[in-house]
C-alpha cells in the first residue's frame, strides 16, 4: 500500500469519526451554576450545613428532570460558600459568587449577612433567594432580585405577641435583642405589637450577639418582675440565656425568635429550656407525595433531624429552575423578572412573591419545649 493510499484511508476515517462526533457536540450538556452561601463553619455551621443538603438534594433533582433550553439539556451545578455568619464575609462571598457567573443563590441564613450581600447581588441582576432571612429590612430595600421564602419577622413578632397575650396572658413584659438585624428589629416589632395589645413593657434591654454574660441584665430585670421575658436572639446565647433565667430565680415564662427551635438550643439550656415558647416560620409537616420523597430522602442522606428552614431552601432551587424555564433564559435579569411573576407548587406550598419579593400567604407555627422536645402547639395558616 502507497503513502497516498495510507493518507486517503486516513482522511476517510478522520470523516467518518467527525460525521460520528457532530451529533454529540450539538447534544452537549450546558453547565447553569447555581450558588449557595451560608454558615458552614462556626456556632451557626449545623443550621448552614443542614440547609446546604437540601440545595444539593433539589440540585440533584432538578438534573434529573432533563431540563432542556433551546435544545441543550442543561446540567445544574452547587457552588457553595461559608459565610461564617458574619456580614463582611458573606460580602465577598456574594462577590465571589457573582463573579463565578450563577444564575442565583440560594441564602444567606443570617439576615445581618443578606442585607450587606444583597447589594451586590442587586447591582449584578441577580436572583438571591433566602430560605432563613426573615429581618423584614431584607426586603424593604426596595432590590428587584431580593427574595424571600418564608414570612417575614413583622409578622412572626406579631403572632408571637398575639401569643403571649391571649394564650399566655402575659402583662408585665421585659425585653432583650442581640443589637443584630435580625434580632433587635424583630424585638421592636414585638414591643410595638405587645403595648398596641394592650400588654406592658416593663423593661428593655440589649446585649452584645457574642456574650454569655447576662448578669447585670438579669440583675436588673428581676426587680421588674416579669411574666414573660422575650429575647431576640440566636439559639444557642437563647438557651444559655434560659439558664441564666433560671440561675436568677426570675419565674417568667421565656419567648424567643424563629431560628431557636432545634437541638442548639435544647443543648444548651438544658432543663432549663422547659417551657420556651418560639415561633416559627412554615409549618411542622407538610403533606402530598412529593414531600415524602424529600423527608424520606433527606433522612437517608443527612442521617439527622432536619431543620426547619430546609424544606425552604429545597424549594428555593425548584422555584430558581422554574423561574428559567419561565424566562426560556440563562439570563439573571431575565430569571429574576421571572420570579415576580411566579406561581410554584412546591413541597412548603403554592410559593409566589410580593412586589417586595416576600412570600405571599406564609404559614407560620408555634412551638413550646416539652420534656426536652420541641412540640409544636399551633399552626397559622396552611400554605396550600
Amino acid at each position: 500500500m502507497t503513502r497516498q493510499d495510507c493518507l486517503k484511508i486516513l482522511c476517510s476515517f478522520c470523516l467518518m469519526s467527525s460525521m460520528l462526533v457532530t451529533p454529540a457536540l450539538r447534544a452537549a450538556d450546558k453547565t447553569v451554576l447555581i450558588g449557595y452561601a451560608g454558615p458552614l463553619t462556626g456556632a451557626s455551621a449545623p443550621a448552614g450545613l443542614n440547609l446546604l443538603r437540601a440545595v444539593e438534594m433539589a440540585v440533584d433533582d432538578a438534573n434529573r428532570s432533563e431540563i432542556r433550553l433551546q435544545g441543550e439539556r442543561l446540567v445544574f451545578k452547587l457552588i457553595s460558600q461559608d459565610d461564617r455568619a458574619d456580614p463582611a464575609t458573606g460580602v465577598l462571598v456574594a462577590e465571589y459568587l457573582v463573579k463565578s457567573g450563577v444564575i442565583g443563590v440560594i441564602g444567606h441564613w443570617n439576615s445581618g449577612v443578606s442585607i450587606p450581600a444583597s447589594r451586590i447581588y442587586a447591582k449584578a441582576g441577580i436572583a438571591q433567594l433566602a430560605s432563613a432571612s426573615t429581618a423584614r429590612a431584607y426586603t424593604q430595600q426596595n432590590l428587584a432580585t431580593s427574595f424571600r421564602m418564608v414570612g417575614h419577622d413583622d409578622e412572626g413578632a406579631d403572632l408571637s405577641a398575639d401569643y403571649v397575650l391571649r394564650q399566655l396572658r402575659a402583662r408585665r413584659i421585659a425585653i432583650v435583642d442581640d443589637r443584630t438585624a435580625f434580632g433587635a428589629g424583630y424585638a421592636e416589632q414585638f414591643a410595638r405589637s405587645v403595648q398596641a395589645g394592650g400588654g406592658n413593657v416593663v423593661s428593655r434591654y440589649t446585649v452584645s450577639s457574642k456574650t454569655s454574660d447576662f448578669n447585670a441584665v438579669l440583675k436588673e430585670m428581676a426587680l421588674t418582675e416579669p411574666d414573660v421575658v422575650f429575647f431576640g436572639g440566636l439559639d444557642t446565647q437563647a438557651g444559655q440565656f434560659a439558664r441564666d433565667l433560671k440561675r436568677f430565680n426570675i419565674a417568667a415564662r421565656l419567648v424567643s425568635v424563629d431560628g431557636t427551635v432545634g437541638q442548639p438550643f435544647l443543648s444548651a439550656a438544658g432543663a432549663a429550656g422547659e417551657g420556651t415558647i418560639a415561633v416559627e416560620p412554615g409549618l411542622p409537616s407538610y403533606k402530598g407525595a412529593q414531600w415524602k420523597r424529600f423527608e424520606k430522602s433527606y433522612r437517608e442522606r443527612a442521617g439527622s433531624t432536619m431543620e426547619l428552614f430546609a424544606p425552604f431552601s429545597y424549594d428555593g432551587v425548584g422555584v430558581l429552575v422554574a423561574a428559567v424555564r419561565e424566562a426560556n433564559s440563562l439570563e439573571p435579569k431575565k430569571i429574576a423578572a421571572a420570579l415576580h411573576q411566579i406561581r410554584y407548587e412546591g413541597i412548603t406550598g403554592l410559593i409566589s412573591f410580593d412586589a417586595e419579593g416576600n412570600l405571599r400567604n406564609p404559614a407560620f407555627t408555634v412551638y413550646q419545649v416539652k420534656n426536652a422536645n420541641w412540640v409544636p402547639v399551633k399552626m397559622i395558616g396552611s400554605r396550600r
